[in-house]
């Protein structure tokens, strides 16, 4: 009896252990290592870049991020035992930094490394008090950066498709539209027998209903320049019937006074019935001002360097005179003569003119 229960035992020991070892599956969980980076970390600049690391492993691996502005691409070796993972940040156009993770994955086992990237420099958003006492700031653009970020869209025309204009609106030309040293430059230039321009949008399938709308602008010189830093309704089916709002223009041939202006059905220029105030602001041409506007639900306020200027009552009689009740979105452009900035003629040897915009600011209660 004692033989048979030794024998049936080492049997079934033997059974076990041959089963365990039969394709060698056991041994590779056993064995399973999760993959290994040759760093723990990787930490950005803020105008954006890409760094590399080392990956081995004792299988296939893949590299890849949830952060959407991380892109990874990983390179495996012919065993896919080893390999390098290229990791490339956007630009930060944030002014606080920001973290996300590259995952590096082996099987069911991962490795994990931390990227950060610092904030983009300049002013901070917590520095930017409200010109108005109940508003917070909602959105913004510095301009230091080194390209337009995607809140911007240009739009491109040929000349006389607005007010008899002589320009041609472009897209992304780096002549005539680019950021430097912090500020926004839009320029009109004349290549061959062509004005060349641009006039750009910001949020413009979203914009804003009601706020505090303010930007700081360095206005060009010149016979024939007609900047303008204004607003157009999101859902626009008809001028005027739904409203334009003019925070800033100014024509070259009178230089430094700029003018805010309304127009809607009830008030328009076509019949010099348009709710309008032109101001001398001096040095206009050539420094930087400040050019605003409150807009509730029952008036405008504009301001020039925090000074009162037009102001319009809701009138209570509907869209005719208040078709401002909707999302309107902000535009800058350059235009070139034109039924205003050429009532009184051009002059070519004023090109190229330049406006500058340090910045566009947004407020809401």
């Amino acid at each position: 009896m004692r033989f048979s229960i030794l024998n049936i035992y080492l049997l079934l020991l033997f059974a076990v252990l041959s089963c365990g070892s039969s394709d060698g599956s056991d041994d590779v969980i056993l064995t399973e290592k999760a993959p290994t980076a040759s760093v723990s970390q990787l930490s950005f600049k803020a105008a954006g870049e890409m760094l590399s690391f080392n990956v081995t492993a004792d299988r296939e691996w893949t590299a890849y991020s949830e952060s959407d502005w991380l892109t990874v691409e990983a390179k495996p070796s012919a065993d896919h035992k080893s390999g390098t993972v290229n990791v490339t940040a956007k630009e930060n156009l944030l002014f606080s930094e920001r973290t996300g993770t590259v995952i590096v994955k082996a099987g069911s086992l991962r490795a994990n490394v931390d990227v950060s990237q610092e904030a983009r420099s300049g002013i901070n958003v917590g520095d930017i008090k409200a010109p108005l006492e109940g508003y917070n700031l909602v959105w913004h653009d510095e301009f230091e950066a080194d390209k337009l970020n995607s809140d911007w869209t240009y739009q491109q025309a040929n000349p006389g498709w607005v007010n008899h204009e002589k320009q041609t609106y472009v897209k992304a030309d780096e002549k005539s539209c680019w950021l430097s040293d912090g500020t926004l430059k839009i320029r009109v230039y004349k290549d061959g027998n062509k004005y060349i321009s641009s006039r750009i949008y910001a949020m413009q399938s979203k914009g804003w209903k009601y706020g505090y709308v303010e930007a700081s602008i360095n206005l060009p010189k010149g016979k024939g320049t007609w900047p303008a830093f204004w607003m157009m309704p999101v859902n626009f089916t008809a001028w005027p019937d739904d409203g334009e709002i003019d925070i800033m223009e100014e024509v070259g041939y009178h230089p430094n006074y700029v003018s805010s202006s309304l127009h809607a059905t009830g008030h328009v220029h076509s019949n010099n019935t348009q709710v309008t105030k032109e101001v001398k602001c001096d040095g206009a041409e050539g420094e930087f001002h400040t050019y605003g506007m409150e807009w509730t639900k029952d008036y405008f306020q504009f301001y020039v360097d925090g000074k009162k200027t037009l102001y319009y009552k809701n009138p209570g009689t509907g869209k005719r005179d208040w078709p401002y009740d909707a999302p309107f979105y902000v535009i800058l452009n350059l235009a070139w003569g034109g039924d205003w900035g050429g009532s009184q003629g051009t002059d070519d040897s004023a090109l190229p003119a330049t406006m500058q915009v340090d910045w566009v600011r947004v407020w809401q209660k």
